[in-house]
């Protein structure tokens, strides 16, 4: 019989009472926790020592935090608006001050990117690990408690954003290999999903349901789409036929490579030329034709652009009537409320799975290889060796930015499937101005997939193809997608190690890879209006999407000394323009010299 509960504390108390002091609690990643279920068993055992409460999860959501006070400035009011009444998981803010008493224990194994590289205990207590491995670790330290956010319709209950790890440790408990108790929280907001996580009341031991406990869903700002992401979209979109199978993830690269695919569509011609410009070589490409049969998505990941994909005609390939098979969904507010209204029978086209069924070919393989033909896995890295390995989740002191998550698992179907790929995508460079540096390096201490994998890289310098060819080839390949600024360096280094001949030099044709060569080629499409800033919209407001390019434009002058007064002297001759965009920075009657010196940078970054 299933317990309802309005009071989070009181099901807490019902928790313990029925599986005692040691809880060893599960919660799904992302979007799916549970929050007041979790801050209560938090609260007891903070409060009485002698409960054990061990969480294991995975990407923490917290609202960002602003490195700077213009950041903060223009943030602000947008995580008030978006994220205002969303309540904060209070584990994550003891662990940030590394104060978790002994009897708490919290393992994660992915972060929220960059959220724990300077906590101590949270680096200690990573665990690296393939998402499909997860839930065999979790059963192996003896789970007791699985919290989850779910959707209601009537009497049933669906798993919504997050069937991933749940569903493999219902299939454990079904076969007897463990003894948990599945607790969910109800909220409004969810999507009802069907599938394979639509599923009976009579799962659930406990329910939290009740007007105090809902919540707004956790939204991710969007990211603007720079330069570099676009050309870095549209070369990948290049690489997908017709027919084929698509997976990534969340950001900006994946949404500039979802509108280089709608471009592909709509307008062949404009995405040809534009590749041809893209690319040093003049070169078209691989694949520029619209799409008649369209894409089927195996993706772990469920991000918005894919819907946008669905709606654009692009997402269109069935299997089984389905056009998406997912894991887990994360976006932005406009995301949940798509997908809330949708007739159920378009919905029921996007169907959630358990993570070891998208990840992994085992079980019904045969079914996954007919549906997964020509597979295009797209995949980001921080950085990549000149050698081939990819560098995705961490540092080389050890240090974990984010985590191995799926990458793994995407990059050996690639290898498993017939007609697959795997492609990495990178920014061939981090940082402006004197701080720049490459991201194509000879070496490095850190490595998540290894060179023997290599494949596909793209930068926004174009495709480099790694899959069987010598270490002479690769490097040739990578050295030919690096930002000149770097090339030299990294050529010597090769030459160095005795992989490439002394006597090689560049191509004239590659000696030519930079941010202006860049700008120009993709100058066309945004004049048509077919690149813009956030092509799938955003939480943002008029005023603060035309503030983004501005802001962006300030940031990168902060590198450079003259840039920035470059861009103060420009706003001086603004005169009382730009006040509205002012005033939305509290800017509009600077009180100190410091203010008065960043509204007059702000009015010339607006200026352009």
């Amino acid at each position: 019989m299933t317990e309802r509960f309005i009071d989070p504390e009181r099901l807490a108390d019902a928790i313990i009472q029925k599986v005692g002091r040691r809880i060893v609690l599960g919660l799904p990643l992302g979007l799916g926790k549970a929050n007041h279920i979790v801050n209560a068993l938090f609260a007891r055992a903070m409060a009485d020592r002698s409960i054990r409460l061990h969480v294991f999860t995975a990407l923490t959501l917290e609202p960002p935090r602003p490195k700077s006070d213009l950041e903060a400035r223009f943030l602000g009011p947008v995580i008030e608006r978006t994220l205002g009444g969303y309540p904060a998981l209070a584990y994550a803010e003891v662990q940030r001050r590394d104060a978790l008493p002994d009897n708490i224990e919290v393992d994660e194994f992915f972060f929220q990117a960059g959220t724990r590289l300077g906590v101590e205990s949270a680096q200690r207590s990573y665990i690296s690990a393939n998402y499909t491995h997860a839930a065999g670790y979790l059963l192996e330290r003896g789970v007791n408690v699985v919290a989850q956010l779910v959707a209601r319709e009537d009497d049933r209950y669906s798993l919504s954003c997050n069937t991933d790890i749940t569903l493999d440790l219902l299939a454990a408990r079904k076969a007897g290999k463990a003894d948990f108790l599945l607790v969910g929280q109800v909220n409004d907001q969810l999507p009802f999903m069907s599938g394979d996580g639509d599923l009976p009341q009579t799962t659930f031991s406990h329910v939290l349901e009740g007007e105090g406990v809902q919540f707004p869903l956790f939204a991710p700002p969007k990211e603007p789409i720079p330069d570099t992401h676009y050309a870095i979209g549209l070369h990948a979109a290049g690489l997908i036929p017709d027919g084929g199978t698509i997976q990534m993830g969340i950001g900006s690269i994946s949404d500039a490579v979802a509108q280089g695919l709608i471009i592909r569509h709509r307008e062949p011609a404009r995405f040809g030329e534009a590749l041809k410009a893209l690319s040093p070589a003049g070169a078209p490409p691989t694949h520029g034709e619209r799409f008649e049969t369209g894409l089927y998505a195996a993706t772990e990941m469920f991000v918005d652009c894919l819907l946008d994909l669905w709606k654009a005609g692009v997402l269109k390939r069935e299997v089984g009537g389905v056009v998406l098979h997912g894991g887990f969904f994360l976006g932005p507010q406009a995301f949940y409320q798509a997908l809330r209204d949708l007739p159920r029978e378009d919905r029921a086209k996007f169907q959630m799975q358990a993570i070891s069924a998208i990840n992994e070919l085992y079980g019904d393989e045969d079914a996954k290889r007919a549906a997964r033909v020509d597979a295009r896995f797209i995949n980001t890295a921080m950085m990549m060796t000149l050698l081939g390995a990819a560098v995705s989740d961490g540092l080389e002191d050890g240090r974990i930015v984010s985590g191995v998550g799926g990458q793994y698992n995407f990059v050996a179907q690639a290898f498993a499937l017939e007609g697959a790929r795997s492609v990495i995508t990178l920014p061939s460079v981090r940082g402006a101005g004197p701080k720049a540096a490459s991201n194509i390096l000879w070496s490095y201490g850190h490595g998540t997939i290894p060179r023997h994998l290599r494949d596909i890289v793209i930068t926004e310098y174009g495709v480099a193809d790694l899959r069987g060819r010598t270490d002479r080839d690769v490097i040739v390949a990578l050295l030919q997608i690096a930002d000149s600024r770097f090339q030299a360096q990294l050529l010597e280094k090769a030459q160095q190690s005795g992989k490439l001949e002394r006597g090689y030099s560049l191509p004239e044709a590659f000696q030519r890879n930079t941010p202006e060569r860049v700008a120009e080629a993709l100058a066309p499409l945004k004049a048509a209006g077919l690149a813009p800033l956030l092509p799938f919209g955003s939480d943002f407001d008029a005023l603060e999407e035309r503030l983004l390019p501005a802001l962006g434009r300030l940031k990168a002058a902060q590198a450079e000394p003259r840039k920035l007064a470059g861009l103060v002297l420009k706003g001086m001759g603004q005169g009382g323009i730009e006040q509205a965009a002012l005033k939305r920075l509290g800017l509009d009657r600077p009180r100190s010299f410091r203010d008065r010196l960043i509204a007059l940078a702000v009015r010339g970054a607006l200026a352009g």
